[in-house]
């Protein structure tokens, strides 16, 4: 399946941005009980919309595997007794991607797209974040993201999204402003380097007095030629960063950005004013990539609830909610990737 989202009606770019952006999304709790949503059943359905790729993740199934370090420099020590902090270099294995489960999906078929890091601190904790080039999420909650699903759900007549069911869609969903008047202007880069991505949720950094301090973060490039993809490439986001890293490695800032006491934690589809105060912790730098099939990120399940001691979860219910779709789909794919033929993998490995 894919969506060309330039050629489709206002409804359905809506629609097609949004469900790709939350297609990693379930729920772990039991608000809809008898007939609660899992994240098996939402994974069933962003599966079904995308239909089934077997190895693959079942969103941002197009991409690939980076490796680097991050250069703390010691600024976000005084907030979090996290060692990523410090000053001093942290190993990082990351993936560049974009949304969707269609791992042939043409790289302008959507304008987001996402960066996945997992710090190796040096005392065998890990700290895994997954990120989006967008500044807001459409909506609050996990229910949310499956009615998106399903109202995003292409017809089989057309390959596009219904735009009476989009509209209604977002007509009983007030929240999804903030993110359909950035998905009206954004367009589909040329890079992955030129991007910010944002962690979208909040958490907390924590230090050694114990004093909690909500905060989000976000990759800040230092590269600064962002432009549009270009037209009729379906696969150019790969080859402009191998070129780019041909030419030497890639950086981002990593900046921190403080609520204040009234800011929305807990609700991803809400921004903080553009006021707040700020720390930058350090510099990721990227220095070599590899196809995702044989990197190091392959057996990576990006889960954003995998923290050090000084960094933990808001109670935002999208963080369980992802951590449990996350890994459905890292057991489904494995055990997918266990079969396939030329596949050394256990089928047994366990989550990492």
């Amino acid at each position: 399946m894919k969506i060309r989202f330039r050629q489709a009606a206002p409804w359905a770019l809506m629609g097609g941005l949004a469900a790709v952006t939350v297609a990693a999304f379930g729920y772990v709790g039991g608000w809809l009980a008898p007939h609660r949503l899992t994240p098996q059943r939402l994974v069933d359905t962003l599966q079904d919309n995308a239909g089934l790729h077997p190895g693959y993740r079942r969103n941002h199934a197009k991409g690939v595997c980076v490796a680097g370090w991050f250069e703390g420099n010691g600024a976000a020590s005084a907030y979090s007794t996290a060692a990523v902090f410090a000053r001093g270099r942290t190993p990082v294995v990351g993936r560049f991607a974009i949304p969707g489960g269609n791992p042939y999906a043409p790289d302008g078929s959507v304008p987001i797209r996402s960066m996945a890091l997992r710090f190796n601190l040096p005392d065998g904790e890990q700290w895994r974040t997954g990120m989006n080039a967008m500044p807001v999420f459409p909506v609050s909650t996990p229910q949310a993201f499956y009615e998106q699903a399903l109202a995003g759900r292409p017809d089989p007549a057309t390959g596009k999204p219904d735009p009476a069911k989009l509209a209604a869609f977002f007509a009983a969903h007030p929240e999804t402003a903030a993110f359909r008047a950035w998905a009206k202007h954004a367009k589909p880069s040329a890079s992955y380097v030129t991007e910010r991505y944002d962690s979208i949720n909040a958490f907390y950094l924590v230090d050694a007095q114990g004093h909690r301090r909500a905060v989000r973060w976000a990759m800040v490039p230092q590269a600064a030629d962002g432009r549009p993809g270009p037209a009729g490439d379906a696969d150019y986001l790969a080859r402009d960063l191998d070129q780019r890293l041909a030419r030497g490695p890639q950086r981002w800032t990593l900046r921190l950005t403080f609520a204040a006491p009234n800011d929305p934690v807990d609700d991803a589809a809400r921004v903080w004013p553009a006021d707040r105060p700020a720390v930058d912790a350090g510099t990721l730098v990227i220095e070599r990539m590899q196809a995702q099939d044989s990197g190091a990120c392959r057996d990576v399940n990006y889960d954003p609830t995998v923290l050090p001691a000084g960094i933990e979860p808001s109670a935002d219910p999208l963080l369980a909610a992802r951590s449990a779709a996350y890994a459905d789909s890292y057991l489904r794919r494995t055990a997918e990737e266990a079969h396939l033929p030329g596949s050394a993998r256990p089928a047994a490995e366990a989550t990492r």
